[in-house]
Protein backbone atom coordinates (compact mmCIF):
# COMPACT_ATOMS: atom_id res chain seq x y z
CA UNK A 1 0.00 0.00 0.00
CA UNK A 2 2.73 2.41 1.00
CA UNK A 3 4.44 1.73 -2.88
CA UNK A 4 1.13 2.16 -4.58
CA UNK A 5 -0.07 5.26 -2.65
CA UNK A 6 2.94 6.90 -3.95
CA UNK A 7 3.46 5.18 -7.68
CA UNK A 8 -0.30 5.95 -8.21
CA UNK A 9 -0.05 7.63 -6.56
CA UNK A 10 -3.45 8.39 -4.17
CA UNK A 11 -5.49 11.48 -4.81
CA UNK A 12 -2.86 12.41 -7.06
CA UNK A 13 0.17 13.82 -4.77
CA UNK A 14 2.61 11.58 -3.12
CA UNK A 15 3.42 11.97 0.92
CA UNK A 16 6.54 13.89 0.20
CA UNK A 17 4.38 16.83 -1.81
CA UNK A 18 1.25 16.37 0.67
CA UNK A 19 4.00 17.48 3.35
CA UNK A 20 6.07 20.24 1.35
CA UNK A 21 2.64 21.89 1.34
CA UNK A 22 3.24 22.68 5.20
CA UNK A 23 5.88 25.00 7.11
CA UNK A 24 6.43 23.59 10.05
CA UNK A 25 10.13 23.52 10.86
CA UNK A 26 10.33 19.32 11.89
CA UNK A 27 9.42 18.35 8.47
CA UNK A 28 12.62 16.89 6.90
CA UNK A 29 13.72 17.38 3.28
CA UNK A 30 11.74 15.11 0.38
CA UNK A 31 14.99 13.03 -0.14
CA UNK A 32 14.91 11.38 3.42
CA UNK A 33 11.35 9.98 2.88
CA UNK A 34 13.63 7.56 0.81
CA UNK A 35 14.25 5.42 4.01
CA UNK A 36 10.58 3.70 3.72
CA UNK A 37 12.60 1.47 1.14
CA UNK A 38 15.07 0.76 3.65
CA UNK A 39 12.14 0.08 6.25
CA UNK A 40 9.96 -2.29 3.82
CA UNK A 41 13.60 -3.79 2.67
CA UNK A 42 14.05 -4.96 6.54
CA UNK A 43 10.23 -6.25 7.13
CA UNK A 44 10.91 -8.20 3.82
CA UNK A 45 13.62 -9.98 5.45
CA UNK A 46 11.86 -10.41 8.69
CA UNK A 47 8.85 -11.72 7.16
CA UNK A 48 10.65 -14.70 5.25
CA UNK A 49 12.81 -15.56 8.24
CA UNK A 50 9.26 -15.39 10.69
CA UNK A 51 8.06 -18.03 7.89
CA UNK A 52 10.66 -20.16 8.08
CA UNK A 53 10.66 -23.27 10.43
CA UNK A 54 13.32 -21.85 12.89
CA UNK A 55 10.95 -18.29 12.94
CA UNK A 56 7.69 -20.24 13.46
CA UNK A 57 8.82 -21.73 16.84
CA UNK A 58 10.61 -18.81 17.97
CA UNK A 59 9.12 -17.22 21.15
CA UNK A 60 10.58 -13.89 20.81
CA UNK A 61 8.57 -13.85 17.20
CA UNK A 62 5.54 -15.52 18.66
CA UNK A 63 5.39 -12.70 21.18
CA UNK A 64 4.60 -9.88 18.47
CA UNK A 65 2.58 -11.89 15.42
CA UNK A 66 -0.55 -9.56 16.68
CA UNK A 67 1.47 -6.61 16.76
CA UNK A 68 3.17 -6.74 13.86
CA UNK A 69 -0.22 -7.11 11.89
CA UNK A 70 -2.01 -4.29 14.01
CA UNK A 71 1.51 -2.41 12.55
CA UNK A 72 0.37 -2.84 8.91
CA UNK A 73 -3.21 -1.64 9.46
CA UNK A 74 -2.23 1.37 11.18
CA UNK A 75 -0.36 2.34 8.55
CA UNK A 76 -1.86 1.40 5.80
CA UNK A 77 -5.12 3.52 7.54
CA UNK A 78 -2.70 6.49 7.93
CA UNK A 79 -1.67 6.77 4.31
CA UNK A 80 -5.09 7.05 2.95
CA UNK A 81 -6.02 9.69 5.67
CA UNK A 82 -2.66 11.68 4.41
CA UNK A 83 -3.10 11.35 0.92
CA UNK A 84 -6.50 12.39 0.98
CA UNK A 85 -5.86 15.25 3.91
CA UNK A 86 -7.83 13.92 6.88
CA UNK A 87 -4.89 15.57 8.90
CA UNK A 88 -6.43 15.84 12.16
CA UNK A 89 -7.44 12.36 11.76
CA UNK A 90 -4.21 10.86 11.25
CA UNK A 91 -3.02 11.45 14.53
CA UNK A 92 -4.90 8.31 15.77
CA UNK A 93 -3.38 5.59 13.17
CA UNK A 94 -0.12 7.17 13.59
CA UNK A 95 -0.84 6.65 17.66
CA UNK A 96 -1.66 3.32 17.64
CA UNK A 97 1.58 2.60 15.12
CA UNK A 98 3.56 4.10 17.52
CA UNK A 99 2.34 2.47 20.11
CA UNK A 100 1.92 -0.82 18.53
CA UNK A 101 6.44 -0.64 17.77
CA UNK A 102 6.81 0.49 21.02
CA UNK A 103 5.22 -2.89 22.10
CA UNK A 104 7.08 -4.76 19.52
CA UNK A 105 10.56 -3.25 20.57
CA UNK A 106 10.17 -4.02 24.56
CA UNK A 107 8.59 -7.52 23.65
CA UNK A 108 11.83 -8.41 21.36
CA UNK A 109 14.02 -7.05 24.14
CA UNK A 110 12.33 -8.14 27.30
CA UNK A 111 14.78 -10.10 29.82
CA UNK A 112 12.63 -12.81 29.67
CA UNK A 113 12.31 -13.25 25.55
CA UNK A 114 15.01 -15.60 24.63
CA UNK A 115 17.98 -13.62 23.01
CA UNK A 116 18.70 -13.88 19.57
CA UNK A 117 19.98 -16.41 18.53
CA UNK A 118 22.63 -15.53 16.02
CA UNK A 119 23.78 -12.24 14.40
CA UNK A 120 21.55 -12.60 11.63
CA UNK A 121 18.32 -12.89 13.76
CA UNK A 122 19.76 -9.28 15.28
CA UNK A 123 19.57 -8.20 11.42
CA UNK A 124 16.41 -9.87 10.28
CA UNK A 125 14.24 -9.25 13.14
CA UNK A 126 15.73 -7.04 16.00
CA UNK A 127 17.22 -4.15 13.33
CA UNK A 128 14.35 -3.81 11.32
CA UNK A 129 12.23 -2.80 14.05
CA UNK A 130 14.87 -0.51 15.55
CA UNK A 131 14.56 1.36 12.20
CA UNK A 132 10.63 0.71 11.82
CA UNK A 133 10.59 2.77 15.41
CA UNK A 134 13.11 6.10 14.55
CA UNK A 135 11.58 6.85 11.84
CA UNK A 136 7.38 6.52 13.37
CA UNK A 137 9.33 8.56 16.59
CA UNK A 138 10.39 11.11 14.17
CA UNK A 139 7.63 10.69 12.32
CA UNK A 140 5.12 11.11 14.87
CA UNK A 141 6.69 14.40 16.22
CA UNK A 142 6.27 15.30 12.74
CA UNK A 143 2.76 14.30 12.32
CA UNK A 144 1.60 16.31 15.20
CA UNK A 145 3.41 19.60 14.11
CA UNK A 146 1.54 19.45 11.15
CA UNK A 147 -1.60 19.05 12.20
CA UNK A 148 -1.39 22.02 14.95
CA UNK A 149 -0.12 24.04 11.62
CA UNK A 150 -3.24 22.52 10.21
CA UNK A 151 -5.60 23.66 12.76
CA UNK A 152 -4.20 27.34 13.29
CA UNK A 153 -2.94 26.21 16.48
CA UNK A 154 -1.42 29.72 18.83
CA UNK A 155 1.28 27.31 20.73
CA UNK A 156 0.14 28.90 23.46
CA UNK A 157 1.61 32.24 22.35
CA UNK A 158 5.19 30.75 21.75
CA UNK A 159 6.86 31.55 18.46
CA UNK A 160 7.74 28.25 15.82
CA UNK A 161 11.12 28.21 16.81
CA UNK A 162 10.33 27.80 20.69
CA UNK A 163 8.43 24.38 19.58
CA UNK A 164 10.94 23.57 17.17
CA UNK A 165 13.33 23.79 20.11
CA UNK A 166 10.72 21.62 22.01
CA UNK A 167 10.45 19.11 19.50
CA UNK A 168 14.48 18.39 19.26
CA UNK A 169 14.82 18.24 22.80
CA UNK A 170 12.45 15.15 22.50
CA UNK A 171 14.33 14.08 19.63
CA UNK A 172 17.53 14.01 21.52
CA UNK A 173 16.23 12.66 24.67
CA UNK A 174 14.95 9.46 22.89
CA UNK A 175 18.43 9.14 21.16
CA UNK A 176 19.80 9.48 24.93
CA UNK A 177 17.62 6.79 26.28
CA UNK A 178 18.49 4.52 23.54
CA UNK A 179 21.77 4.94 24.12
CA UNK A 180 22.09 4.34 27.80
CA UNK A 181 19.22 1.82 28.10
CA UNK A 182 19.43 -0.56 25.02
CA UNK A 183 22.75 0.64 23.03
CA UNK A 184 20.76 0.64 19.83
CA UNK A 185 23.05 2.02 17.10
CA UNK A 186 20.07 1.50 14.78
CA UNK A 187 17.36 3.29 16.29
CA UNK A 188 19.80 6.44 16.36
CA UNK A 189 21.07 6.70 13.32
CA UNK A 190 17.57 6.81 12.04
CA UNK A 191 17.43 10.31 14.10
CA UNK A 192 20.44 11.71 12.80
CA UNK A 193 19.04 10.93 9.43
CA UNK A 194 15.61 12.91 9.94
CA UNK A 195 17.48 15.92 11.49
CA UNK A 196 20.12 16.11 8.87
CA UNK A 197 16.72 16.25 6.21
CA UNK A 198 15.54 18.82 8.74
CA UNK A 199 18.80 20.76 8.56
CA UNK A 200 19.29 20.11 4.68
CA UNK A 201 15.21 21.97 3.86
CA UNK A 202 15.96 24.94 6.17
CA UNK A 203 19.58 25.89 5.89
CA UNK A 204 19.34 29.57 6.70
CA UNK A 205 16.88 29.74 8.97
CA UNK A 206 18.88 31.39 12.05
CA UNK A 207 17.87 29.88 15.37
CA UNK A 208 15.91 27.16 14.20
CA UNK A 209 18.93 25.99 12.07
CA UNK A 210 21.57 26.17 14.65
CA UNK A 211 19.01 24.46 17.05
CA UNK A 212 19.07 21.25 14.38
CA UNK A 213 22.38 21.15 13.82
CA UNK A 214 23.01 21.51 17.52
CA UNK A 215 20.45 18.75 17.97
CA UNK A 216 21.99 16.74 15.26
CA UNK A 217 25.72 16.72 17.36
CA UNK A 218 24.48 15.95 20.73
CA UNK A 219 22.98 12.98 18.99
CA UNK A 220 25.97 12.04 16.94
CA UNK A 221 27.30 12.03 20.62
CA UNK A 222 24.58 9.43 22.16
CA UNK A 223 25.64 7.35 18.66
CA UNK A 224 29.08 7.71 19.71
CA UNK A 225 28.26 6.90 23.45
CA UNK A 226 26.56 3.46 22.13
CA UNK A 227 29.41 2.73 20.32
CA UNK A 228 31.81 2.92 22.87
CA UNK A 229 29.19 1.03 25.45
CA UNK A 230 29.07 -1.79 22.91
CA UNK A 231 32.52 -2.76 22.40
CA UNK A 232 33.13 -2.04 26.24
CA UNK A 233 30.01 -4.85 26.77
CA UNK A 234 31.18 -7.09 24.10
CA UNK A 235 35.22 -7.01 24.34
CA UNK A 236 37.28 -8.79 21.08
CA UNK A 237 38.01 -12.28 21.81
CA UNK A 238 41.61 -11.72 22.45
CA UNK A 239 40.65 -9.35 25.33
CA UNK A 240 37.92 -11.94 26.75
CA UNK A 241 41.35 -14.40 26.48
Amino acid sequence: MNYLSNALPFNGRTAAEVSSGFQSYFIPAGYVFAIWGVIYLGLAAFAIYQALPAGRHNPRLRRVHGWVVLTNLANTAWLFLWHYERFPWTLLPMGVLLASLIVIYLELKAGGARPPASRWERWVVDAPFSLYLGWITVAAIANASVVLEYTDWNRFGFSDAVWMGVMLGVVVAFAWAASLREKDGVYISVLLWALAGIGARFPAEGGVTVATWGAFALVLLALASTAVGARTHHPPPSARG
